[in-house]
């Protein structure tokens, strides 16, 4: 029988060298874009939370940070999320796409959904957005990232099926 060697970690131990930082902490220079956009589905994983930990993190070191949501994306910014009612966390961890997109827009990011993937794949009207999120048309998908290239911005595209 293999016999394991070694102290049981107990709580607040680090088991890994957390304080070891590799690369340089870049900061923005000013006027410097990013455009992350993603194309993710809600909930079916770490992704959709993760990229908006990232966008969150780019826009604080300085960056003018826009996030585009489309295809199923754009359910992230739904304002009538909630059970039994709005607003309400049925389990820990339901509102986190909403918490996370409100602290992005209340430090200065900005958030567009594509009302086409919005309406006509799930239903979702443009008031049924939570505010400050801007409805865009399915087309300007496309032209942000080449709005993104002319600036010279960072650009992040996620797709996750």
């Amino acid at each position: 029988m293999v016999q394991i060697v070694g102290e049981r970690v107990s709580k607040g131990d680090a088991i890994v060298d957390y304080e070891d930082k590799v690369f340089e902490d870049i900061q923005a220079e000013p006027g410097e874009q990013a455009w992350i956009l993603m194309h993710t589905v809600p909930f079916e994983g770490s992704v959709g939370l993760v990229n908006m930990l990232t966008v969150t993190r780019i826009n604080r070191k300085g960056f003018d940070t826009h996030l585009v949501l489309y295809g199923p994306g754009s359910l992230m910014a739904s304002a009538t999320r909630g059970y039994p009612k709005v607003g309400d966390e049925p389990f820990p961890g339901a509102m986190s796409y909403n918490r996370q997109l409100q602290t992005f827009m209340d430090e200065g990011g900005h958030v567009y959904a594509c009302r086409f993937s919005a309406a006509a794949l799930y239903g979702m009207r443009e008031i049924d957005m939570m505010e400050g999120v801007r409805p865009i048309n399915p087309l300007d998908v496309l032209d942000a990232v080449l709005t993104a290239r002319r600036a010279g911005a960072l650009v992040m595209q996620t797709w996750t099926v």
